[in-house]
C-alpha cells in the first residue's frame, strides 16, 4: 500500500487550504454558503460501465450530496456509450439536482508518453470509441479538442456548462501535457492519496468492508475522493455497497460535501475562465 503524507505535511496542507479558502471567500470567488462547511470533502465520480449509476443517483439524492462527475463516452454494460442517448435523461436529471460536470476525455484517452521535438506531441491510446486500443500521435491541439468533445457533449445533453477542468484517464499525465491543456483552458484534477476509494482494486484481495474501513479511517478535510460509475474488473461491486455507509460515516465524523466549483485550488481558475468565455 502506498503510504500517505506525514501528519505534519497534512496539517500544513490543511492550514494552506484554510488560508486559500478565506481569501477566496473575501474576494467573492466562492459561492455563498461555502463558508458553512468547516470540513469539506470533494467526491468525484468518473464514468464506467454505468450499471450502478441509477443506484448511485438514489444514494446521492437520499444523502443530499452533490458531486463532480468526470464524463467520457465509455462502453457500458448495455452496449452503448455512457454519453449516448440512452443515458441522456440520467445526466440531465443529475444537472437538475445541482451536480457539476467536467471532462474525462471523450474516448477515455490515456496519455502514454511525451514525444520528442517541438511543438509538443503525445503518444495516446483510447480505451473507447473507433480507435480503441490503438496508439496514436497527437498534437496539443488534438488533445485539447478531445477534452472539449466530452465537455461539449455533456453540455448539449444537460444544458449545464461543465467546469473548465479535466481528469486524464488513470490520472496519467506529464508536465508537458498539463501545460498544454492549461494553455487551452483546462486545469487537471487528480485525487488525494486517501481519496482513492479503491473501487478499481480486485475484490478478491480487498473487500468492500476493508475499503470502507480504510476510507473512514484515513480521509481528511479537503480531500478529493475518487470512485466510478461501475468498474468492469471488480467482481464484488463497490457501488452502491460502500457508497452510502461511507457518506453516512463521513457525515457522522463532521465532514460535509462540496463540488469542485468550491474547491480552493480551483475556484479562482473556474471564475476566471467562466468570466472570459461568456
Amino acid at each position: 500500500m502506498v503510504s500517505g503524507p506525514s501528519t505534519t505535511l497534512r496539517a500544513s496542507r490543511r492550514r494552506l487550504a484554510a488560508g486559500a479558502l478565506a481569501l477566496l471567500l473575501a474576494a467573492g470567488a466562492l459561492p455563498a454558503g461555502a463558508q458553512d462547511c468547516a470540513k469539506p470533502l470533494y467526491l468525484t465520480l468518473d464514468t464506467g460501465h454505468m450499471e450502478v449509476a441509477p443506484l448511485v443517483a438514489e444514494v446521492l439524492r437520499r444523502q443530499q450530496v452533490r458531486v463532480t462527475f468526470f464524463v467520457a463516452n465509455e462502453r457500458t454494460k448495455a452496449g452503448d456509450g455512457s454519453l449516448g442517448e440512452h443515458w441522456a435523461p440520467w445526466w440531465k436529471a443529475r444537472a437538475a439536482e445541482g451536480h457539476e460536470f467536467a471532462s474525462h476525455t471523450y474516448d477515455h484517452v490515456y496519455w502514454r508518453a511525451d514525444l520528442a521535438g517541438e511543438p509538443p506531441r503525445f503518444r495516446v491510446r483510447a480505451s473507447a470509441g473507433p480507435d480503441e486500443g490503438r496508439d496514436q500521435s497527437w498534437s496539443a491541439a488534438q488533445y485539447c479538442a478531445e477534452i472539449g468533445r466530452a465537455a461539449d457533449r455533456v453540455q448539449a445533453i444537460t444544458g449545464r456548462k461543465p467546469l473548465p477542468l479535466f481528469r486524464a484517464p488513470g490520472g496519467k499525465t506529464s508536465a508537458r501535457l498539463l501545460e498544454a491543456a492549461r494553455a487551452c483552458g483546462w486545469a487537471h484534477v487528480g485525487w488525494s492519496t486517501a481519496g482513492f476509494l479503491g473501487d478499481e482494486l480486485p475484490s478478491e484481495s480487498v473487500s468492500n468492508a476493508q475499503l470502507l474501513a480504510r476510507a473512514l479511517r484515513d480521509v481528511r478535510s479537503g480531500d478529493i475522493l475518487l470512485a466510478h460509475l461501475g468498474i468492469w474488473s471488480r467482481r464484488d461491486p463497490w457501488a452502491p455497497a460502500v457508497l452510502e455507509p461511507l457518506l453516512v460515516g463521513l457525515k457522522e465524523r463532521g465532514f460535509c460535501f462540496r463540488t469542485l466549483r468550491e474547491h480552493p485550488s480551483y475556484a479562482g481558475w473556474i471564475t476566471q475562465r467562466e468570466s472570459t468565455t461568456r
